[in-house]
């Protein structure tokens, strides 16, 4: 029904002047907001992304999403065969690097009651336009195990004291009405093809050593003790609670930023643990309890789940224990502390344990200060764009963004650490806006798809505001996505294969703007 709608808007705009880039695509209804341009979305319309179509030897097909207000705007190239272009982009498919897992969002309290705000229709829409193919073909879900700070309350599944035997665990109003319904629905739209993975960020605050969810603390007790035991089998009844829904998981890490929970001003839910207490957790406890259900036998353990600064420390404790790292599949990174360390860092964790995939699992913008959204912001978008660059450019296979909806003010949050997102609701407009970012992560996730592979890159330029990767993508063709981070310059650059030297594609790329070319 959606798309005899769009078809019907199609003819409308046509009479109306506005141009008509394919049958199944629609242009973004720009609005001017305090900090540059946003898409706005309603019940009646919503930009698509104009197919790729068939790529064919000779052609490259462009997008361009800019701060001048390009939005995945579709263009094609002839190739030359020379060019007086200054900056070469040159492109090495005999030199591969890593497989690429894909791209994907969490799936919160605060997303879930944005999402409640919307009618059905709209809903609908956007969960089809981060998981389906004609949308970002998101593969990717990360799911808190009870409460967050994007949630509105402090909340476990067991929150009777001494439940050692966890007789009271259940899920919970926020997962039946915040998670579920729309987990499924991704699940729908992606085709089957979404993957899950669960992170806590604290244990029932019984189970603690300050009594609360919320601020520092640890499990009580010897690290084999019954509050440790209990905690292992705490994560076995989440996964069977929600397999009794019909939904499995594909990964878990054991703690969500677990060195957050030795800061005595921490303001929100955590738990800590540091790298030999995460190995001891998962070698005798989680690792052993997971393997013991059938449930959860399969499930991948991704260890860190924090910040870049403890590589290659905290892999090197956990995995060289083999009887910790025999759980262990791979490693996961949040972005807040990524100017503190260089990317190279992960690239050097990789090159110490080849055999465990990297993931990037959580990345908001707004953070700090705590600022909430910034409608319109190019320089976020931006932002994402270098990280996405930086970090798949050393080793990392996947780039999982956080909340997929917030509202206005960037929440809900029940401590106020409001933060950017790439939809935001306003829920009194009956509207959604999509920040630049969500356009950005469209330039990456739509033609980069699991299973393409990195392929070498050099960049021979007189600036160094060009950044970018190529992929080799299942089907034969390639992907090169090139940011320009100067602020004025547009730059001329020519884009050739080793494997084809007398094929060069010229394309201008304006001054910042993010670019995708496609060829065969």
């Amino acid at each position: 029904m959606l798309r005899n709608v769009s078809f019907v808007l199609l003819l409308l705009l046509g009479l109306a002047g506005f141009p008509i880039l394919d049958a199944k695509s629609l242009p973004c209804s720009q609005i001017q907001k305090d900090h540059g341009i946003v898409c706005r979305c309603n019940a009646t319309y919503c930009d698509t992304i104009e197919p790729l179509g068939t790529v064919t030897s000779g052609k490259a097909v462009v997008y361009t999403t800019s701060r001048k207000g390009k939005r995945m705007e579709r263009s094609e190239l002839k190739h030359s065969t020379s060019s007086t272009a200054k900056t070469k982009v040159y492109v090495n498919g005999t030199s591969t690097f890593q497989q690429i897992l894909g791209f994907g969002a969490a799936f919160t309290d605060a997303a879930g009651i944005n999402m409640k705000m919307l009618p059905q229709a709209m809903q609908d829409q956007i969960i089809e336009q981060y998981f389906s193919d004609d949308g970002l073909g998101y593969v990717f879900g990360r799911v808190p195990m009870a409460s967050c700070d994007f949630s509105t309350h402090e909340y476990s599944y067991d929150d009777t004291p001494f439940d050692f035997q966890l007789s009271n665990f259940s899920l919970t109003m926020e997962d039946m009405s915040y998670k579920i319904p729309f987990i499924k629905k991704a699940m729908t739209a992606s085709g089957g093809k979404l993957k899950l993975f669960a992170t806590p960020w604290s244990s029932p605050a019984w189970m603690k050593t300050s009594g609360r969810m919320i601020g520092a603390g640890e499990l009580i007790g010897d690290q084999n003790g019954k509050y440790y035991q209990t905690w292992a089998q705490y994560f076995v009844k989440f996964f069977e609670a929600y397999h009794a829904q019909g939904i499995d998981f594909w990964s878990l890490t054991p703690q969500n930023e677990p060195t957050t929970g030795i800061d005595p001003l921490w303001k929100w839910q955590t738990l800590f643990f540091d790298a030999s207490m995460e190995r001891n957790f998962i070698k005798k406890l989680l690792g052993p309890a997971l393997a013991a259900s059938p449930v959860t036998k399969n499930l991948k353990i991704m260890i860190n789940d924090d910040q870049r600064i403890n590589l290659p420390h905290w892999p090197k404790v956990i995995l060289s224990d083999p009887n910790a790292a025999q759980y262990v599949h791979g490693i996961a990174l949040h972005w807040y502390e990524d100017f503190i360390d260089p990317a190279t860092v992960v690239a050097e964790t990789h090159n110490l344990f080849p055999d465990y995939f990297i993931l990037a699992t959580e990345a908001c913008a707004g953070y700090f200060p705590a600022d909430g959204p910034k409608l319109g912001s190019w320089s976020r978008a931006e932002q994402y764009a270098n990280d996405l660059i930086k970090d798949i450019g050393n080793w990392v296979g996947g780039w999982v963004d956080w909340n997929y909806m917030l509202d206005l003010e960037g929440g809900p949050n029940l401590v106020k650490n409001f933060v950017d997102a790439t939809l935001i609701v306003n829920a009194t407009a009956q509207e959604y806006y999509k920040q630049p970012i969500w356009h950005v992560m469209a330039q990456f996730s739509k033609f980069i798809k699991p299973g393409s592979t990195r392929i070498g890159t050099t960049i021979i330029e007189k600036s160094v505001d060009v950044e970018g990767l190529s992929f080799l993508n299942a089907d034969g063709t390639k992907t090169v996505v090139l940011l320009n981070k100067n602020e004025v310059l547009d730059f001329e650059v020519a884009i050739s294969d080793i494997s084809a030297p007398n094929v060069i594609y010229d394309l201008t790329i304006q001054a910042n703007s993010l670019v995708t070319v496609v060829y065969k």
